[in-house]
C-alpha cells in the first residue's frame, strides 16, 4: 500500500501545543501507522516516520541518502551552505571524512577535559548566583554560555560576538525564511573562512589547527571546502544540542521535583539523568534530512524513489511504549540503552561523548551551588524552538 496520493499532514497549521509538547501527535500518528506525509514548518513535503524500530532502521536504511544531490527539486528546500561534512555525505565520503576528524574526539581527550568544563560551569554560576534579586533565565546564563565556550576553546576560536552567532544558528537550525537563513548563513561562512585562513598562517594548538595540517597514513588531508564544513558542524553542532540538552534537562528536573531531590542525595546519578534527558526529551526532534535513492518500503507504506525527503521522527522513537515502558514518565533511574537520541548507524553522532560529559558536569554543579533552585514561570507559559530539528526552550526563567 501507498499513501502517497494522501493530503498531507499539515504540521505547522497545529500551532504552539505542538511546538511546546509534539509527544501526544506523534503518539496519535503511530497508532494510525509507522509512515504519514507531512508538511514540514519550512513548508516541505515530507514522509515521517515514527515508532522506534521504524525509526531506527530508517538511520540505517543505505536508501536513504544524506547527500543533497540525491534530493529532488521538486522539494523547496535547500542544504544549508557550509562547505561538505559528514552530516551531508554518505559512505565512502562520509567514512573517509569522519575517519580524519574521529581521532579528535577519542573518550579519553574528551574525558581530559572534564576539569575545564567543570572550571567554566562554576565561572558560569559563580555570576549567576549574584543576580540581585535572585532570578535569571538559565539559558542565557548557563546553558548557552558553558557548552558554547568548550567548543570555541577546543577548536581555537579566540573571540566570537557570541549573541550574533547564536541569532545565526537559531535562524538555520529554526523556520526563518529562506532570505534569513541565507544572510546568517553567509555571516557564518564569511567568519569561519576568514578565522581558518588565520590558522593556515599561525596554527595553534587547538582542534581546528590539528585539522588543518592533519593527514592520514596514506597522506589523505580535508580540503578547503572539508575543512569548512568540518568547522561549521563541529562549531555549530558542537553546541547547539547541548545547550537544549541542559535546558530540557534542567526543566525535566524542575517540574518532576521527586527526580531532581534523587539526583541531589545522590549525584553518581548524573550520568544517568543525562540519558533519561536525551530519551524523555532530547534536543534533536528529527535528524538532518535523509533523501530516497530508490523506493523504501516501511510498514506497508512504499516512500517513492527520486529524492523525496524522510523524517524518522528521533522524539516519538524514545516515547514509544514498545521499547520504552511508561514512557512519558521522566526516571533517572531508567534503563535507557538503545534510545535515538544520537542518531543510530554510521551517522551516529561524533560529539555524543563530549555533550554526555558537559551534560553530566552541568547538571552537578547547578544542583549544588543553586541549593534552591526552582522554575520561576509557569511550564506551559515557556516559548520553544520552532522547526523540526532543534527542540528547547527558548528561555528558562529560574530563582535560586
Amino acid at each position: 500500500m501507498s499513501t502517497d496520493e494522501a493530503a498531507p499532514i499539515d504540521l505547522a497549521a497545529l500551532g504552539d501545543d505542538f511546538v511546546r509538547d509534539p509527544y501526544p501527535v506523534y503518539a496519535e500518528l503511530r497508532a494510525r501507522g509507522p509512515v504519514h506525509r507531512v508538511r514540514i514548518p519550512e513548508d516541505a513535503v515530507a514522509w515521517l516516520v515514527v515508532g522506534y524500530e521504524e525509526a531506527r532502521a530508517a538511520l540505517a536504511d543505505r536508501r536513504l541518502s544524506k547527500d543533497w544531490s540525491n534530493a529532488s527539486p521538486a522539494l523547496g528546500v535547500e542544504p544549508v551552505s557550509s562547505g561538505v561534512n559528514m552530516l551531508g555525505s554518505d559512505p565512502p565520503d562520509h567514512t573517509r571524512l569522519r575517519g580524519l576528524v574521529a581521532r579528535e574526539f577519542t573518550a579519553r581527550r574528551v574525558e581530559s577535559l572534564a576539569p575545564r568544563v567543570r572550571e567554566i560551569a562554576d565561572d558560569l554560576l559563580d555570576r549567576m548566583v549574584k543576580a540581585p534579586d535572585g532570578r535569571a533565565d538559565l539559558v542565557d546564563a548557563y546553558a548557552f554560555p558553558l557548552p558554547i565556550t568548550v567548543i570555541c576553546e577546543l577548536l581555537g576560536v579566540p573571540f566570537l560576538d557570541r549573541e550574533s552567532f547564536r541569532s545565526w544558528t537559531a535562524a538555520i537550525l529554526g523556520d526563518a525564511g529562506t532570505e534569513e537563513k541565507r544572510a546568517a548563513e553567509t555571516a557564518v561562512t564569511d567568519y569561519l573562512t576568514g578565522l581558518l585562513e588565520e590558522k593556515r598562517g599561525r596554527p595553534g594548538e587547538d582542534l581546528l589547527s590539528a585539522l588543518i595540517h592533519t593527514a592520514d597514513e596514506d597522506g589523505d588531508r580535508l580540503s578547503p571546502r572539508e575543512l569548512l564544513g568540518m568547522a561549521w558542524l563541529l562549531l555549530v553542532a558542537g553546541h547547539e544540542t547541548t545547550v537544549n540538552l541542559i535546558a530540557n534537562g534542567v526543566l525535566a528536573l524542575l517540574t518532576h521535583p521527586d527526580q531532581m531531590e534523587l539526583l541531589r542525595s545522590d549525584p553518581s546519578l548524573a550520568e544517568n539523568a543525562v540519558e533519561e534527558t536525551l530519551r524523555y526529551d532530547g534536543p534533536v526532534e528529527t535528524p538532518t534530512y535523509r533523501f530516497t535513492t530508490e523506493p523504501v518500503e516501511i510498514g506497508g507504506t512504499v516512500i517513492p524513489g527520486g529524492g523525496e525527503l524522510v523524517l524518522p521522527v528521533l522524539a516519538d522513537g524514545d516515547r514509544d511504549p514498545g521499547r520504552f515502558p511508561d514512557p512519558h514518565r521522566f526516571d533517572i533511574r531508567r534503563e535507557t540503552r538503545g534510545h535515538l537520541a544520537f542518531g543510530h548507524g554510521v551517522h551516529h553522532c561524533l560529539g555524543a561523548p563530549l555533550a554526555r560529559l558537559e551534560g553530566r558536569i552541568a547538571f552537578r554543579a547547578l544542583l549544588e551551588r543553586c541549593p534552591g533552585l526552582a522554575l520561576d514561570a509557569h511550564p506551559a507559559a515557556l516559548s520553544w524552538r520552532r522547526g523540526l530539528l532543534i527542540r528547547g526552550p527558548i528561555r528558562l526563567p529560574v530563582r535560586f
